[in-house]
């Protein structure tokens, strides 16, 4: 499903004002509804796609090679044609959105601008939480308008994504003259912009993937290890736990620390790297890791007094090995 269309209001028409057309030095003006292409119909150019369409612009172009890809096409973009990436890029008359993985993010990008699939005032925008603007400068070298807009989701490329973006972060760096458009993007996308410095976009793309995908890691660790306890439906036991975990979280920051590590219990420790040991080894070295650092923030945030830290910290840093061996 998609959101509802807001009433938008009259804009002047795409001959009076089109992409990118302004005088020299007055920040560019673009039409209301934007013809729009998508490089990479993966989980989020597809969804984003559908989100730009359902807010009334025109997606007319996007590229999927893969069976995957070109089922996602014809069920989120309906009205798009699946074409090749330069076709598609030479379709976005306004703009270009490339969805394609980080590492291959650059390369597309220079592909495109040498064969000459870009134009001066299309804007060409990228979904990577890792890059910034300087992975776009061969757009930029041609004559495009560069932004990142990365949206701080989580995909599953279906249309059930789509009801999880009302109200969610972008994390954006634009230039001075693209802030509008990529407040206006933001907002028919049904978000909120987050201002990232060119220069903080690694730090903050680790800080979401630390988040998110370690969460992933670590809430699959946790049931693996219950079912290797016996218990036949994890999920159930850690779904109340969890969520309570983080909404705690989230509102009470480190005040939501408690279990063993935040009383300085060491006994319990051991014997959970005791047991880890002999059930799941591999489980050992990122318990250790995850106990450290929470009791450094446990003392930090005064929850754990130093003192009584000590057993703990030894059993942390020293007994470690002769638990892992």
């Amino acid at each position: 499903m998609s959101a509802p269309l807001r009433p938008r209001p009259a804009v002047p028409s795409r001959a009076a004002v089109p992409a990118g057309g302004a005088p020299a030095g007055a920040p560019p003006v673009f039409p209301r509804v934007l013809t729009v292409g998508v490089i990479g119909a993966g989980r989020v150019g597809a969804v984003l796609g559908a989100a730009l369409a359902a807010a009334g612009h025109r997606v007319v172009a996007a590229s999927g090679v893969s069976g995957v890809a070109k089922a996602r096409i014809a069920l989120l973009l309906p009205d798009a044609r699946n074409r090749s990436a330069t076709s598609v890029a030479r379709a976005a008359t306004d703009l270009l959105l490339i969805a394609v993985p980080d590492d291959a993010l650059a390369g597309v990008v220079a592909g495109l601008a040498e064969t000459g699939a870009l134009h001066p005032g299309q804007v060409v925008a990228h979904t990577s939480g890792a890059h910034g603007l300087g992975v776009l400068a061969p757009a930029a070298a041609v004559g495009a308008r560069p932004l990142a807009l990365h949206p701080a989701m989580t995909f599953t490329g279906t249309p059930d994504d789509l009801g999880r973006l009302a109200g969610i972060s972008y994390g954006v760096t634009a230039p001075a003259e693209l802030r509008p458009l990529a407040v206006r993007l933001t907002a028919d996308l049904g978000g909120v912009p987050e201002w990232v410095a060119e220069a903080d976009r690694p730090l903050y793309h680790a800080a979401l993937a630390h988040g998110a995908n370690h969460l992933v890691t670590l809430v699959n660790e946790a049931a693996d290890r219950l079912r290797d306890a016996g218990v036949g439906q994890p999920e159930k036991v850690l779904a109340p736990l969890l969520r309570a975990a983080l909404e705690n979280a989230l509102r009470l920051g480190d005040d939501a620390l408690t279990g063993p590590v935040s009383r300085g219990d060491a006994g319990t420790v051991r014997r959970h790297l005791e047991r880890l040991a002999a059930t799941a080894p591999e489980s050992v070295a990122p318990y250790l890791v995850l106990a450290r650092r929470t009791a450094d923030r446990a003392i930090a945030a005064g929850r754990l007094r130093p003192a009584d830290a000590e057993s703990l910290l030894d059993v942390l840093s020293g007994t470690h090995r002769e638990v892992a061996a």
